[in-house]
């Protein structure tokens, strides 16, 4: 909802950083998340509260967005001063939790200076004060941060997907109905959104990944939209969401594997060996990545 959007920008104008919880989530895993990250606040409304259970709520001071005399009614309405807060490129914006799919689920704390390197002045999507996103990822998913703060840092205009669960035909209406320039797909949602035949009429650019992108796929979006712009997007949590991107050309033979790219402005990528040496062309290797 637009709260959400209003609580992020809220938490960050105030100098702290955010850790998103999901609803709908087992109450197990946001427990273990709160006991693991131990926050000092928790802002939240009833669908929030419910979710967590009193157990949870009983060690963190908790900020209800429903209260009749809400917690900053007596706060000055203008922006704190982030100069007077002390806040620096290097101060944390945000931590969200790994999926635990080796381990117990890890929280990776990502500094303003990364967000600031993923949506200003890249050179893997072209953002202007005219354009749509749509946020139709979790909160939860590091896409929320290209989602969100690729549009508010540019002045561009967000489309919140209103339901939890995701639909290809209502992804299509939000679309077509909302004007929606810019958007971001899993693999797996583009296969099936472009196997439906559904519309992109609208869309200008689209960044697709998160695993293996399907080139038949690409192909056949090209095929029935030929001047949307299709980028191949990769990048751990750890890294701030976009490390690679590839932008597919127009004329894309779906034979070939699509690539991940080259590193996106303010990030270094080395391909190494087990003696973290460069290795040659051609030779298989492991990913390094550093820069902001």
């Amino acid at each position: 909802s637009p709260a959400m959007v209003v609580g992020l920008l809220a938490i960050l104008k105030a100098g702290g950083a955010y850790l998103p919880l999901d609803p709908a989530y087992p109450s197990q895993r946001l427990r273990q998340v709160l006991g693991d990250a131990a926050p000092r606040l928790l802002l939240c409304d009833a669908a929030g509260r419910a979710a967590l259970g009193p157990e949870a709520l009983a060690d963190v001071s908790v900020v209800d967005l429903e209260t009749a005399t809400p917690a900053w009614a007596e706060l000055p309405a203008s922006n704190p001063d982030p100069r007077a807060l002390g806040l620096s490129p290097r101060h944390l914006a945000y931590i969200i939790y790994t999926s635990g799919s080796t381990g117990t689920p890890k929280g990776v704390m990502v500094e303003h200076r990364g967000v600031v390197r993923l949506v200003a002045g890249n050179d893997f999507v072209e953002i202007s004060p005219r354009d749509v996103f749509l946020n139709a990822s979790s909160p939860t998913f590091d896409a929320t941060t290209f989602e969100v703060w690729g549009a508010l840092a540019n002045g561009a205009s967000i489309v919140l997907y209103p339901e939890r669960h995701l639909s290809t035909a209502t992804l299509a209406q939000i679309i077509q109905d909302q004007g929606v320039t810019i958007a971001w797909m899993t693999a797996r949602l583009f296969d099936v959104y472009v196997g439906e035949e559904r519309s992109t009429d609208r869309l200008q650019q689209l960044l697709v990944g998160g695993e293996e992108v399907s080139a038949a796929s690409i192909r056949a979006c090209q095929k029935r939209h030929p001047t949307l712009r299709v980028s191949n997007g990769y990048g751990p949590t750890e890294n701030t969401t976009f490390s690679l991107c590839y932008s597919v050309p127009a004329v894309f033979d779906s034979r070939q594997r699509v690539p991940l790219g080259r590193p996106i402005r303010n990030t270094v990528v080395y391909l190494l060996d087990a003696h973290g040496r460069p290795v040659p062309f051609g030779a298989v290797g492991e990913l390094y990545i550093g820069g902001a």
